[in-house]
């Protein structure tokens, strides 16, 4: 998560311009009644095919993010604890609402505000949250750059200390809590410089490893690493994926994602990356990939990173 000041405030203000239009949240509550649209809300489901899985999505405002729980025969086990602390209290608050259960448990799959944002209002509730040491390792830089982009536009609603989740440790294990065990896998960089997945009897918890029907944040450019936890994913041979962002799915969006990376590298390729960058070759870039995905959200995610992938697709080149 290498930004500068200016990199990162122009990312704020990317992913307002999204969250203010192209998904019609954010709007302030005299706009909503003013232009006769209902606000926003948060959704809440069970997943039908397996009911022991539920899922909270946000409203737009946070970037429509989805945290996921497991339920045991004693309690729950969350995935990820949203990007706002309101969010991260609604999310509780539901799941045990809708279980007659406590959350015993809250484990981060990766370091963006949107997966550890919530983790204080947790602690705050004596719910443990957990990650890998390698996660744990990336957060403070994360959270820095992320609170100078977000910290003003989203008070009070955004934590002003450092999130501190507790390490599980720098290796793959099985976690308990609830009468439920999970397997935690720590896996290297991909959308984030490190990442833990989670899999319980044939589902995976990926964050934004997957996005159904979002595009892909690729602001690290590790294309290739990125492709490569996708099919360490793929080799647990999961029946469901759950993603940080649209609706759980089968193995295949394990195989929509790869092929739309692959696509990336491809169309970056076609312009025969140099440093620096020639004029318009970035935008040609994008402009191809939005004619090949037509209808994908967030688009801002190229935005924010096409740059770097470019630099790291040149430099390689650069070394053959």
């Amino acid at each position: 998560m290498r930004l500068s000041r200016s990199a990162s405030n122009l990312l704020c203000v990317l992913f307002l311009g999204v969250s203010l239009s192209a998904c019609g949240g954010a709007a302030s509550t005299s706009e909503t009644a003013a232009s006769g649209r209902a606000k926003p809300t948060s959704k809440t489901t069970r997943l039908e095919a397996d009911p022991r899985i539920g899922v909270y999505t946000s409203v737009p405002w946070g970037f429509e993010t989805n945290s996921f729980w497991i339920e045991g025969p004693k309690g729950l086990i969350v995935i990820d604890t949203q990007f706002l602390p309101s969010a991260a209290a609604e999310l509780v608050e539901r799941a045990e609402s809708i279980t007659g259960k406590k959350v015993e448990l809250a484990i981060v799959l990766h370091p963006n505000p949107d997966k550890f944002n919530g983790i204080s209002v947790f602690q705050k509730r004596g719910i443990k949250v957990v990650t890998s040491a390698q996660v744990i390792a990336k957060i403070p830089h994360v959270h820095e750059i992320r609170t100078r982009s977000f910290a003003e536009r989203y008070a009070p609603d955004y934590p002003t200390e450092q999130p501190k989740p507790e390490s599980f440790g720098d290796a793959t294990q099985e976690l308990s809590a609830g009468g439920v065990t999970v397997k935690a896998h720590v896996l290297g960089a991909g959308c984030s410089e490190a990442h833990v997945v989670v899999e319980y009897d044939g589902h995976v918890f990926v964050g934004d490893l997957v996005g159904q029907g979002t595009h892909a944040w690729v602001e690290l450019g590790e294309i290739e690493a990125w492709i490569e936890r996708l099919s360490e994913i793929a080799a647990v041979k999961p029946k469901f994926v759950h993603p940080g962002r649209g609706k759980t799915g089968g193995a295949d969006l394990l195989e929509w994602e790869t092929g739309y990376l692959r696509r990336l590298l491809e169309e970056v390729a076609k312009e025969k990356p140099t440093m620096p960058p020639p004029a318009g070759a970035i935008d040609r870039v994008k402009d191809r990939m939005m004619k090949a995905y037509p209808g994908l959200d967030y688009d801002v995610f190229l935005d924010v990173g096409l740059e770097e992938a470019w630099r790291k697709q040149a430099a390689k080149a650069a070394a053959k």
